[in-house]
């Protein structure tokens, strides 16, 4: 699998990662098996947050006979440093490990969550306390939220965002080329949430896949071309939906991997009319 560099730190993950909550409320003995099968193709991008259900627990024990050899990834959606403190010592602990690769701000998508991130007692002065002792490498964040990346990626000094790029969200509502165009001209890494959405569940829908808030694209052709879409715009890498099925056909994109063509991006946009966009630019 093709590796790229994460931001200008000389890391080189793989362009497919492993959402941890793939593992979420699975046996152990398939939390393994997913886990080998992803260090198996070339994957060494490993990400799981609290909020994962006990996706913590399960993936733990799975990574660990791999830990010196991947790059993993956590989130906190504290925003206070006392809070942002004690879940990461929680975090630290049911993850087996001294350290993560990469701690981030999860779901930073308010000017309340900026204000109290950033302020006094916020969760900012635990991020760099962390990369001070060796907790963490790396600092990030991620957000739904254009606006707020967008401010984030100008006053912080991160070295990535987790962001959705997204075909529909991209072509039908512009909501995406400004964060990435935000984060190359800083340095940073861009890492892409979403690439393999579809659009908005309707109200009403019967949720198929219990891990997926939204609609993920079930057309094998759709997905595969949605994906490329997103890993041929200036990002790291992608993390799939949270369903060991979709991650299957990203890890065969991954593998033969080539960047959509003029004529693939007009049908995309063609397609846009018939998916509701899952985020968009505040009015």
């Amino acid at each position: 699998m093709d590796k790229r560099e994460y931001g200008n730190t000389g890391e080189q993950l793989s362009i497919i990662g492993f959402g941890g909550i793939m593992v979420s409320k699975v046996e152990s003995s398939e939390a393994s098996a997913l886990v080998k099968e992803a260090v198996d193709r070339g994957v060494n991008y490993f990400d799981v947050a609290p909020t994962y259900g006990n996706a913590q627990q399960m993936l733990g024990p799975a990574l660990a006979p791999y830990r010196d050899d991947v790059f993993l990834a956590c989130k906190t959606t504290e925003r206070t440093a006392e809070g942002a403190r004690r879940e990461l010592e929680e975090s630290l602990k049911w993850m087996q490990t001294d350290h993560f690769d990469l701690y981030q701000m999860h779901a930073v998508n308010t000017d309340e969550d900026f204000d109290t991130i950033t302020g006094a007692g916020g969760a900012l002065e635990v991020f760099r306390e962390a990369k001070q002792k060796g907790q963490t490498r790396y600092i990030g964040f991620s957000s739904h939220s254009a606006e707020t990346a967008l401010r984030l990626i100008e006053a912080i000094d991160y070295d990535s965002v987790l962001f959705p790029i997204n075909w529909s969200t991209w072509l039908g509502a512009d909501f995406g080329p400004q964060v990435v165009a935000a984060a190359e001209a800083k340095g940073m890494g861009c890492l892409a949430l979403k690439g393999m959405a579809y659009g908005k569940l309707e109200e009403g829908a019967e949720k198929k896949w219990s891990k997926c808030w939204y609609q993920p694209i079930e057309d094998p052709a759709l997905a595969q071309l949605a994906l490329r879409f997103t890993l041929t715009q200036s990002v790291t890498a992608a993390l799939p939906p949270g369903e060991p099925h979709f991650f299957s056909t990203a890890l065969d994109v991954a593998e033969r991997f080539t960047p959509v063509t003029e004529e693939e991006i007009a049908e995309l946009q063609r397609l846009t009319s018939q998916s509701t966009p899952i985020f968009e630019l505040a009015a």
